[in-house]
């Protein structure tokens, strides 16, 4: 699949090099930044701010609460909140504790966190308020967690007139038998005395900084164990890799309970030393109002929030203009939509390729270059390797594949973590002696550009023949109607198994399942065109971006 008509790029800085760290653990980091820019905006968040100061002090105040309620080294302390203040404060709290910081998805059902719970076991929880009221409290309720500190916070915290784009009801709702945040640390916002005392809990490079769940795309999720020295490490890859500086303000644009907005957002703007810009959630206009006030140098979020941008919100080029740095990760990225979006928003969008289990980037495009594009399968490269990571394509058996040779992409380097979470069988399956075994197949060209065409476990194999996914949907989207597309396979007793297509169409109406067969049978192979289509309103997806193709089936 190499790319012949692709010049080989040349060397670009940084390429091959190993990283110096300035910091050993995530805390590190942090304190390196408030000695040096203690009155500085830390977190931008609506018309509320923090300094670098007032950052630390109220992080020591939550830290002196939970050790005086109990909380020891390895405790967790569980974060169920959006993009809030209260997420930087309450990761700093945790490791000035000496524990480990569980970052659970605000999406989750009641179900799903009574799992999260049983699985982290933590002794301390901070939530939104309505979020412990609709769920968490039930989840919490049999008393089994051993969650005995519970507190609370608004996402109207720190604002004086509250964004009715977001927030429907300007009134905090009462929330009984919690803490409340915000006045827990007002005081020491303002007023640096009376601090409590810490006692002296070391952190190593080594130790678990956080526990982050699998976005659990083709099963059920795991929680994989990042240490400060994979969060330390993949910070430096991207300000490294991008040249972002002390004027560069951090747009946290990506979920921060995921691990792109945890490192490309909180963990960036804690090494630079920026402020990183919250906005509690995701809404293409009330980012473009805080890229216009805050004027940030650096977003990475997931193609679908380019997209929201350019459809959904009144951006112009210019509006954009300081955006000098812009990543997208999470999901791939349409060569025709890259397209799109680069002239539609003013500015080159630079993939990104990582997985949880990675810390984030393990390939990436060089800035000042456009990825290639594969002719044969049409996808989109995700880059080159990062600094002091190798990536090897191998066959079932474990045998590295020659340049263009289709398998799997193992990883190595400083970025992977030490495995998942109290699941041993998992943790023996995925990181073997030889690397990650990421599950997702590509191949990389004769220039070193490597592409992801599918997930493993996403591969259908009708009457013995291989079909990717990717193909298929391909060719569907080619359709004038069609919208988005997505393929997996079904179970057939002729075949073993076939294609199924779910397919969301622009107009109801626009064309019938059964012409969209006739029309991928036109234009694919006999084995490879859907005997089955499904229309919908819109395709399941994480809450950044990736398709839940279990939910298809």
């Amino acid at each position: 699949m190499s790319n012949p008509s692709h010049t080989p790029a040349p060397p670009f800085i940084g390429h091959g090099r190993r990283l110096h760290l300035e910091a050993g653990t995530a805390l590190e980091m942090f304190e390196h930044s408030l000695a040096r820019r203690p009155d500085d905006v830390a977190i931008d968040y609506f018309d509320l701010t923090l300094t670098w100061a007032q950052l630390d002090r109220a992080s020591t105040t939550l830290a002196g609460l939970l050790v005086a309620r109990g909380f020891v080294v390895g405790d967790r302390l569980a974060l169920l909140l959006q993009n809030d203040p209260a997420f930087v404060i309450g990761l700093l709290a945790t490791w000035k504790a000496g524990g480990i910081a569980a970052l659970i998805s605000p999406m989750s059902t009641t179900e799903e966190l009574r799992e999260r719970f049983a699985e982290y076991t933590p002794t301390a929880l901070v939530a939104l308020d309505h979020l412990y009221l609709d769920r968490a409290r039930a989840a919490l309720a049999d008393g089994t967690t051993g969650v005995n500190i519970v507190l609370t916070v608004s996402p109207l915290d720190g604002q004086t007139v509250p964004d009715r784009r977001l927030f429907a009801d300007t009134g905090r709702p009462s929330v009984p038998d919690t803490i409340d945040l915000v006045a827990l640390v007002r005081t020491a916002l303002v007023d640096p005395t009376g601090l409590p005392e810490l006692p002296i809990r070391p952190l190593s490079p080594l130790d678990t900084a956080v526990l982050l769940s699998t976005s659990g795309t083709t099963g059920p999720p795991k929680a994989a164990q990042i240490t400060h020295a994979n969060l330390v490490f993949s910070a430096h890859v991207y300000r490294e890799w991008t040249g972002v500086s002390g004027t560069d303000a951090v747009l946290g644009a990506s979920p921060l309970f995921h691990v792109t907005g945890l490192v490309g957002g909180v963990m960036l703007s804690m090494l630079v030393g920026v402020p990183l810009v919250l906005t509690h959630r995701f809404h293409p206009q009330v980012i473009v109002d805080a890229i216009r006030r805050r004027r940030p140098g650096f977003m990475i979020a997931v193609i679908t929030a380019f997209i929201a941008l350019a459809d959904e919100s009144d951006a112009t080029p210019e509006d954009l203009a300081s955006l000098r740095f812009r990543l997208s990760g999470g999901a791939p990225i349409d060569p025709d939509t890259e397209e799109r979006l680069s002239e539609r928003l003013g500015g080159y969008i630079h993939n990104v390729y990582g997985l949880t289990e990675s810390t984030s980037p393990t390939l990436l495009v060089p800035f000042g270059q456009t990825a290639p594009i594969d002719p044969e399968t049409g996808v989109l490269s995700v880059g080159r390797p990062a600094f002091d990571t190798e990536i090897r394509i191998v066959d079932d058996e474990g045998i590295e594949l020659p340049v263009g040779g289709i398998g799997e992409l193992i990883i190595s380097g400083p970025q992977i973590v030490r495995g998942y979470w109290r699941n041993p069988v998992a943790t023996a399956e995925a990181f073997t002696g030889t690397g990650l075994r990421t599950g997702d197949i590509g191949f990389r060209d004769a220039d070193g550009w490597f592409y992801v065409i599918d997930r493993k476990s996403a591969l259908i194999n009708a009457s013995g023949f291989k079909v990717w996914p990717h193909e298929v949907e391909r060719v569907l989207c080619t359709h004038p109607a069609v919208v988005e597309a997505a393929v997996v396979g079904i179970p057939d007793e002729y075949r073993g198994e076939s294609v199924k297509a779910v397919v969301v169409i622009s107009e109801p109406g626009a064309v019938s399942e059964a012409e969209l067969m006739e029309y991928c049978r036109q234009n694919l192979a006999a084995y490879k065109y859907p005997r089955e289509v499904e229309l919908v309103g819109a395709l399941p997806r994480t809450a950044t971006g990736k398709l839940l193709r279990r939910k298809l089936m």
